[in-house]
């Protein structure tokens, strides 16, 4: 039997300074507020489902996440036992004060006719420090955690480390309370 959640953790997967360039871009790009997806074919702002603004960073920044993450691909198909095909394009996310996204899964749940169904795994990349005090260039709240019937689990977090999951595990972000979070998400399918 596999450990509850089943997750693959990279620690390094940015080093600091990887991490400190992609700060400095996502702090400088425009963005929006992010949508969340429910039954019909494109997204929707729902700020009680989810708070939070999406980024965009210049595309060459964007590649180089993406091919980052290609490079773990087969790691990741071995862990999970699946073969995947593509990955989709991250969101570069900022969550203030006060953001959230309720418990939820990303997909491959069969409960929903969307593209985003199609979603195997998903992957959350940590850009900044998540502390259990306030203080400068670390955030509190904006926990990762998973829960199931029975458990709930809160994942210890570190700039640069990336975490996959199977997209039907449900998770939320839990309020942040001071600073900010910047993270990126990406699925495979």
């Amino acid at each position: 039997m596999t450990a509850w959640p089943d997750l693959f953790v990279v620690r390094q997967f940015f080093d600091q300074l990887e991490c400190e360039k992609l700060l400095a871009e996502l702090k400088s790009a425009r963005g929006s507020t992010a949508t969340v997806y429910g039954r019909g074919d494109s997204g929707a702002v729902d700020e009680n489902v989810r708070r939070t603004f999406r980024i965009g960073p210049a595309r060459e920044i964007v590649e180089f996440v993406t091919e980052r993450l290609w490079a773990r691909k087969e790691e990741i198909e071995k862990h999970f036992a699946v073969a995947l095909g593509e990955c989709e394009e991250p969101q570069f996310l900022r969550y203030r004060q006060g953001d959230f996204f309720v418990a939820h899964q990303d997909g491959n749940t069969g409960l929903l006719r969307l593209d985003t169904e199609r979603r195997l795994i998903s992957m959350i990349v940590f850009l900044t420090r998540e502390s259990e005090l306030p203080g400068p260039d670390v955030h509190c709240g904006g926990s990762l955690v998973f829960t199931n019937l029975r458990n709930r689990f809160r994942l210890s977090t570190e700039p640069g480390m990336l975490v996959a999951f199977r997209a039907e595990t449900t998770h939320e972000v839990t309020p942040v309370t001071h600073g900010e979070r910047y993270s990126i998400a990406s699925w495979y399918r």
